[in-house]
């Protein structure tokens, strides 16, 4: 046989299609592939847009604007977020409140769910069952049913002053008093220590037992151990707990807004900055103006998530640096 005679194909051999065509086809096949998943994703983005994205663009426009919820917006240019700062002795103090409600409540809370993660972490029996009642509070803190049952306790006949009066101290109303009504606050924030409980056990479940047995070996007690071995490998749970609960104090309307009546009594002791928002904006009728401290709230969370990124690298140890 010849080079230019053709070799007889075998029977039941299939001709390959060519290089060109199987191209083709891969790119038709990965086009239908990703028309799937935006169809799936549609609803998705639906709501981004209806929900989210459009909402919050409206209110960056309506914070320049002199909305009332009633006529026709007028542009004011910067007037709201001026008049924020020198015409609103109620937006200082509820800035003031909110800024000693958070930087007291996070840290004691964190350092809470720390202390009982370690203590679950040792090895308890029925540790599902403790887990899920500790978990609880965080589930129904921030509930109105939990506001005011708050509010009985710490009530001038509440559950407080009753256990204060075994031992002979006579009580007060912990709610109605301006130096103390706060402070009842910053303790059901605390009390919602259920959700970076169950980061930090999850967290201390994964450092490996192997680190302690050398630190014992080498002479190091159990201080030295969390200060050397538990922090640092622990540090990046920390850093995150504390970016989500620095979010959500801030964020805290619904104990404030129930346990002060709505006005933030008493003399606007628990006068919270969301709280003043929604007085502004569902109270007065001043839409744009409550736009703009919605923004400044944005842009104050925005920094303080910024400068703890920035801080983070000082102090959030990663194992694979």
């Amino acid at each position: 046989m010849t080079d230019t005679q053709v070799r007889p194909r075998p029977p039941g051999a299939t001709t390959r299609p060519p290089v060109a065509d199987h191209k083709g086809a891969l790119r038709k096949r990965r086009r239908k592939e990703s028309l799937t998943a935006y169809l799936f994703l549609l609803p998705w983005f639906v709501g981004l847009i209806a929900i989210t994205a459009g909402p919050l663009l409206t209110s960056l426009y309506l914070s320049f604007t002199d909305y009332s919820l009633i006529g026709d917006s007028n542009w004011v240019g910067f007037d709201n977020y001026i008049r924020m700062f020198q015409d609103d002795p109620r937006f200082i103090k509820a800035l003031t409140n909110t800024a000693i409600y958070v930087f007291v409540s996070v840290p004691l809370q964190l350092a809470f769910a720390l202390a009982l993660a370690m203590v679950l972490d040792r090895g308890v029996s029925g540790l599902p069952i403790y887990r899920s009642v500790y978990y609880l509070p965080s589930l129904l803190g921030s509930s109105v049913a939990i506001a005011i049952l708050w509010r009985q306790i710490f009530g001038a006949d509440g559950l407080v002053n009753e256990f204060l009066g075994i031992f002979g101290i006579e009580g007060m109303g912990w709610v109605s008093h301006p130096d103390t009504a706060l402070g009842t606050l910053i303790i059901l924030n605390v009390w919602t220590f259920g959700s970076p409980m169950v980061i930090f056990l999850a967290g201390l479940r994964q450092i490996p037992t192997s680190y302690y047995e050398a630190a014992s070996l080498d002479g190091a007690g159990k201080t030295r151990q969390f200060f050397s071995i538990t922090l640092p490998l622990l540090s990046p749970i920390i850093f995150f707990n504390l970016i989500l609960q620095l979010i959500n104090a801030f964020q805290s309307f619904t104990q404030a807004f129930v346990i002060s009546g709505g006005n933030g009594s008493p003399a606007d002791s628990t006068l919270l900055y969301t709280m003043h928002v929604y007085q502004k904006g569902f109270n007065s009728f001043e839409m744009g103006y409550a736009s703009a401290m919605a923004w400044v709230l944005v842009l104050i969370i925005a920094a303080l998530t910024g400068v703890n990124f920035l801080m983070s690298k000082y102090w959030v140890f990663y194992s694979d640096k």
